[in-house]
């Protein structure tokens, strides 16, 4: 028992360093957070000590990841989430404590699958033009499966307290991220949905409630994410998120864009979205979507070279398909002074809102022959 006051004391102290609150130097937090494990590992069927020993190895992972060790901070939170595993089954509390650790090890895991802002850099999955590497796509894919755990974790907690339901909502945030990253775009947006949903309900259960900014922030986020999540979706896909109740009313004029982007026809995105023609057209015409196009040049060295603007540059239209935009634009450019000939390799591509990976463009178009058979590509 003296002991075991003495650890929780200990953890105390170290609670109020992390705080702010007592030394700032960082070997002196190193050895006191040191100390701190060493004792907490000395009481191993202690289910408390056991649940702070997790906590408090995620806090070692998280100094390992500050100073740039990836690797050995990964090694430390597998170690904790073992601890907090173990300590899981005795209290609520502690379920909490081992669901939050499994999500923050997946968002360690997924790092390099996202940019500074958090967004998937390779949206498009297995078929982008440029993907993850092997060792980021498995260490995404363990981030998804521990995502899922803590998802599995707070449904099995008590639904009527408030804590485990915002808890569980913001798991299906997490869940939707990691999907995103390996591009499970429908997927993403389902899990995406279904969280929006949650909080939405969480705030009007109780606006007052603690955690009701938490929420406003989370619907923010999930409605930034939605939208550019959208535009990476097929039609397909669309519709079956539409059947299964998962596009919200707020996000149909996008679906109709996106449509109609692909060049679906409108009387097709009315039957299939359970839209009238009327509804569709008007979404048609007041809704622009910003076209990116780029056309390059293949140079004598095999490389690939932008051109400069005009045929790199963007333009807000309505009601016209990604190959009506591209049309023009060829046109255009085939009777310019910079087309290069028709014994040159050219090709264009037309994006929605933002230039990016070539595989997520709406429009791809390639001329001239292939440098490496010479017939036409």
């Amino acid at each position: 028992m003296v002991q075991r006051e003495a650890v929780l004391r200990l953890d105390d102290r170290w609670a109020r360093v992390r705080a702010g609150d007592g030394p700032t130097e960082p070997v002196e937090h190193q050895q006191l957070l040191d100390e701190l494990i060493g004792a907490l590992r000395a009481l191993p069927d202690d289910p408390e000590c056991t649940a702070l020993l997790g906590l408090r190895l995620a806090d070692r992972a998280a100094l390992r990841f500050a100073a740039g060790d990836r690797a050995g901070a990964l090694a430390t939170i597998e170690e904790g989430l073992r601890s907090s595993e173990r300590a899981a089954r005795h209290s609520p509390e502690f379920a909490r404590w081992y669901a939050r650790g499994l999500i923050n090890h997946g968002v360690w895991l997924a790092w390099p699958l996202s940019d500074g802002d958090r967004l998937p850099r390779h949206p498009l999955g297995p078929g982008a033009g440029e993907g993850p590497s092997a060792m980021e796509r498995a260490a995404g894919e363990r981030a998804r499966d521990l995502t899922r755990t803590a998802v599995e974790v707070w449904t099995g907690l008590d639904q009527g307290d408030p804590v485990n339901r915002r808890g569980l909502a913001q798991a299906k945030v997490f869940l939707g991220d990691r999907l995103a990253e390996l591009g499970a775009t429908e997927d993403a947006v389902a899990w995406a949905v279904d969280a929006e949903a949650d909080f939405r309900r969480l705030l009007l259960s109780g606006p007052a409630e603690r955690g009701a900014e938490e929420a406003e922030e989370a619907l923010d986020h999930l409605g930034r994410q939605l939208e550019l999540r959208l535009r990476f979706l097929g039609f397909d896909a669309l519709v079956g998120l539409r059947a299964r109740g998962l596009l919200p009313e707020r996000l149909l004029p996008q679906a109709v864009v996106a449509a109609r982007i692909r060049s679906v026809e409108e009387p097709e995105i009315s039957a299939r979205l359970r839209l009238g023609g009327e509804q569709v057209r008007t979404m048609l015409e007041v809704t622009p979507w910003l076209a990116v196009w780029r056309f390059d040049v293949r140079g004598p060295d095999g490389l690939w070279n932008a051109l400069p603007h005009p045929w790199h540059s963007t333009t807000e239209v309505r009601n016209r398909t990604a190959a009506d935009v591209a049309d023009e634009l060829i046109r255009g450019f085939t009777g310019s002074p910079a087309h290069p000939g028709d014994g040159s390799p050219w090709r264009v591509h037309v994006w929605w809102h933002e230039e990016g990976d070539p595989a997520g463009a709406a429009f791809r178009w390639a001329a001239g022959p292939d440098p490496a058979t010479g017939t036409p590509s």
